[in-house]
């Protein structure tokens, strides 16, 4: 598998990581409360991280060989 390929995974896996993250209330992960909590903040914190590394990969010239 390319690191384009994986790049491009990591940042579908990311935006859904965060998405859930921020949603988790709404879907009922989360708690009753109203508002983000230090849990979900960490969450979409690091899934944006993983998106990162991600457009990292994709966008990164390869190797010469």
């Amino acid at each position: 598998m390319s690191k384009r390929t994986i790049g491009l995974i990591l940042i579908v896996l990311g935006a859904i990581w965060t998405g859930i993250s921020l949603a988790a209330d709404v879907i009922g992960l989360g708690t009753d409360r109203t508002g983000i909590y230090w849990a979900q903040q960490l969450g979409a914190a690091a899934g944006l991280i993983v998106v990162g590394i991600g457009v990292w990969l994709v966008l990164r010239k390869p190797a010469k060989k």
